[in-house]
């Protein structure tokens, strides 16, 4: 796929089925994250590969955060345990922040979120289905501690990464004169 198509055409797919990307293929969506603009050269991020019985473990992870907000519902607690089952991979995106004289700390979470966004585009390209989640369990501190994430890293999202269910939608062109103009 010619690059300019996959900036213009990648789209998130929702609906993953197996398998996830083989070898090959990961190592393409990695080394296209790498590539990120990175001030300094910090690479103030990490990825997390979660797939197989691990995804059923993160779901008893997402369940623990649930109890611990306070919704012990059997209801609650299903959704949370099926989440990570969406999709056979799945990649959490964490920043890894360092104090740096000429680096601000909102650049290094930027350059993170680059990073995925390679991820994306690199997995569009390649014909996989990938979609950025966020939502409570993003942002949830008995996850985040689940997970590792340390005192001076920040867990941005989860890619859910695999095979397509269904064909890609197609992407909405937009009007570039609603997001742009000239300054002056």
């Amino acid at each position: 796929m010619e690059a300019l198509d996959a900036l213009l055409n990648r789209v998130s797919v929702a609906r993953l089925t197996e398998p996830a990307p083989n070898a090959a293929q990961r190592e393409a969506l990695f080394q296209a994250a790498l590539r990120a603009p990175d001030h300094g050269q910090l690479r103030p991020w990490r990825f997390l590969t979660i797939e197989g019985a691990a995804r059923e473990r993160l779901g008893e992870l997402y369940a623990e955060a649930v109890q611990l907000k306070g919704d012990a519902s059997q209801a609650a607690l299903d959704k949370a345990r099926a989440m990570p089952l969406r999709a056979p991979l799945i990649i959490v995106v964490i920043a890894c922040l360092k104090e740096h004289p000429k680096v601000p700390l909102v650049e290094q979470r930027l350059a993170a979120g680059c990073a995925a966004h390679g991820i994306l585009l690199a997995a569009h390209a390649q014909g996989i289905g990938a979609l950025w989640r966020t939502g409570d369990m993003a942002f949830d501190a008995h996850v985040a501690q689940g997970l590792g994430v340390q005192d001076n890293e920040e867990l941005l999202g989860y890619l859910y990464v695999g095979t397509p269910a269904n064909e890609p939608r197609t992407a909405p062109v937009l009007a570039t004169e609603d997001f742009v103009a000239s300054w002056g």
